[in-house]
């Protein structure tokens, strides 16, 4: 009748709910047997990690869902709910084992908190059993869990970074916080460097880059690790780029599929990718932006930039309800006699609390740039290099620096083929 493999019940809020993997592109038919089961479904088929699944729900429970499919086949995942006994699911999943097709993944909603029945449904066949009342996120981890491969790495985590408007600074922030990631956290980290005509990646690390973004971008349907592997530049032992020399000597039509395509490709093998998005405003910038985990807004204190952080805020947290809101830098902040607005207000009155609060210095940030280095490199008792240690600290969850692994010990950059440079 159904999947044989059996999923444990995850808790709707446990754990980093930004870190669910994508629905694949599958159909999911949903026959709820109440009305808050059926708006939890829909708030759930709202989900930026559900796009590309396309989902129908209905009123009616089990039984509608037999008489619905005896003239149609069923999906790849159907979900039906019943306030009924024991006895009474068993005898209705009966009847839809007659109409439902082998490959098809059961998921059952009831209302009773049963260990018997549980074991029971999945000696039968059904994939999981939820017991009501649901969170959308448990819904949508739940589907996404039944086209995992129990045994693949954990998915990475992409940071996308975005200017309020052009000259505050967004760039360098990203490939500061990129560098301390895999500096002082250990972590494998790779900057994708999105400004195709004037991106400062290459600068910013004193490399010269091939055109391995445009060549990413340019054929997503050939994308492998494969090719990705060939397309990095390698920065450091546990830091990488994809980037383009920059240029205005070509157009390009970026598609927002070849973005998810990229992005998807890294996530799967990598820890953690820094986004470095444009400031500028396209359907594929908004998609970025829509479908990373965490969004990074960096501002300066004026009112052009408050003006337009207020809106790309109150656009993400309307269109993202289940995901955590944007994070606030506040840029360059002290500039001689220049009128400007405190971080509390500013923060206030975008909706988002600021986060990091980075001083003015323009000998630190100069030097850093013309030498190509780091912050914490220039000066790494600086207030700026402070400032940016502390925010990598809160993106990374945990205040205890990675320990400095022997001479014999194999780097986690060499686990990863798909990242080593030939």
């Amino acid at each position: 009748m159904m999947t044989q493999t059996a999923q444990t019940n995850a808790a709707p809020l446990g754990g980093d709910q930004s870190l669910v993997a994508m629905v694949p592109r599958i159909n999911i038919h949903a026959f709820c047997d109440n009305q808050q089961t059926a708006e939890t479904m829909q708030m759930a088929a709202a989900d930026r990690r559900m796009a590309r699944a396309h989902t129908t729900i209905q009123l009616g429970g089990i039984m509608a869902a037999v008489q619905v499919f005896q003239a149609q086949s069923t999906p790849n995942v159907l979900l039906v709910e019943s306030h009924g006994s024991r006895d009474v699911i068993l005898s209705e999943l009966g009847a839809l084992a007659n109409v439902c097709q082998p490959d098809t993944k059961v998921i059952v909603i009831g209302h009773l908190n049963d260990v018997v029945l549980y074991r029971e449904l999945i000696r039968q066949g059904v994939s999981e059993y939820l017991v009501a009342p649901l969170h959308q996120m448990q819904v949508i981890e739940t589907i996404a869990s039944l086209f995992q491969n129990p045994k693949s790495a954990p998915l990475g985590k992409v940071l996308a970074f975005v200017g309020a408007k052009g000259g505050v600074g967004s760039s360098t922030i990203a490939h500061n916080t990129a560098w301390m990631m895999s500096k002082r956290y250990a972590t494998e980290t790779v900057i994708t460097d999105l400004d195709l005509a004037f991106g400062t990646a290459g600068l910013n690390f004193n490399q010269d880059v091939s055109n391995g973004i445009y060549d990413a971008l340019g054929q997503p349907d050939r994308l492998d690790a494969t090719l990705i592997e060939r397309l990095l530049t390698k920065l450091g032992d546990k830091l990488s780029l994809l980037s383009g020399p920059g240029g205005v000597d070509r157009d390009f039509n970026v598609e927002a599929h070849a973005v998810e395509t990229i992005l998807s490709a890294m996530r799967n093998s990598v820890p953690c990718i820094v986004v470095d998005v444009p400031n500028m405003w396209a359907p594929w910038i908004k998609y970025t932006l829509m479908h990373a985990d965490q969004v990074i807004i960096t501002a300066t204190p004026e009112l052009a930039s408050l003006r337009n952080a207020k809106n790309l805020c109150d656009m993400l947290k309307q269109a993202r309800p289940n995901d955590v809101p944007p994070k606030l830098i506040l840029n360059q902040v002290g500039v001689p006699k220049r009128p400007e607005i405190p971080a509390a207000d500013f923060g206030k009155a975008v909706g988002v609390d600021v986060s990091c609060v980075i001083p003015y210095d323009a000998q630190t940030f100069g030097t850093a740039q013309s030498n190509g280095q780091m912050i914490s490199e220039v000066s790494a008792k600086s207030k700026a290099a402070e400032a940016l240690n502390g925010f990598v600290q809160i993106l990374a969850g945990t205040d205890k620096p990675a320990k400095k692994a022997s001479k014999m010990s194999q780097s986690l950059f060499a686990k990863l083929p798909m990242l080593r440079k030939k």
